[in-house]
């Protein structure tokens, strides 16, 4: 997805090939991780380095999902809340390298955590179209207020993650704009005031305050509503 989505090709069809020669890859040479490390991250075929890129994303993948199971337990959310965490995973690395966040990922993420929703905890439904909307419009007021600070991108992710969210919308987003100011703190510090005119892509502070908020959304809000309401 990281690779065909920016490029306009289909995540679908043909299946997994060597990103150079193109020629299909085996089933014993598409292990994640593994089969990187047993072909010294070189094709079979040609011959040719594949990037460390690809084991890299599917070990990122396998300790964020083990990371929810751990700590969200292995029941029915799981079916919603994994394929969150691979979007978010597939979306940061997207914004990371193209400085854009796909609406070919966008939508069907809005669709299928609406439906998914529906059918997993239908009772929930309300409090998270409301949440999408909320997050949606927060950003949106951002972007208004500061054009070009805040890409409308942004502003659909942010509005994807309260679909999946609800209310741990609001540590998520909190995190993501704490971990934005931390970095770009840090630029300053490293480069002088010029660092203010180069633009961070914001797409992997909102996937890693979502991925906060996934695993430990609801106990900060719990924390928050306990401590100071």
């Amino acid at each position: 997805m990281i690779h065909r989505v920016p490029a306009g090709e289909s995540v679908v069809s043909p299946g997994s090939r060597c990103p150079s020669c193109r020629y299909p890859l085996a089933p014993y040479d598409n292990v994640p991780v593994l089969s990187w490390l047993v072909l010294r991250g070189r094709c079979r075929h040609c011959g040719v380095s594949i990037s460390p890129r690809y084991p890299a994303v599917e070990l990122l993948t396998a300790i964020i999902f083990a990371a929810i199971v751990i700590v969200r337990g292995a029941d029915d959310d799981l079916a919603v809340e994994l394929p969150f965490a691979a979007i978010l995973i597939a979306l940061a690395a997207i914004d990371l390298e193209h400085r854009i966040l796909p609406n070919r990922i966008l939508l069907p993420a809005a669709i299928f955590g609406i439906a998914a929703a529906a059918v997993v905890h239908s009772s929930e439904l309300p409090e998270l179209l409301i949440a999408g909307a909320a997050g949606f419009t927060a950003l949106l007021l951002v972007a208004l207020a500061k054009p070009g600070g805040m890409m409308m991108g942004d502003v659909k992710l942010s509005g994807v993650m309260g679909l999946y969210l609800g209310v741990a919308l609001v540590p998520a987003l909190l995190v993501a704009f704490l971990a934005g100011s931390l970095v770009g703190v840090g630029m300053i510090a490293a480069r002088g005031m010029a660092a203010r005119k180069e633009a961070v892509p914001f797409g992997p502070f909102l996937a890693l305050g979502a991925l906060v908020g996934l695993l430990a959304g609801d106990e900060l809000v719990d924390l928050y509503s306990t401590t100071f309401l």
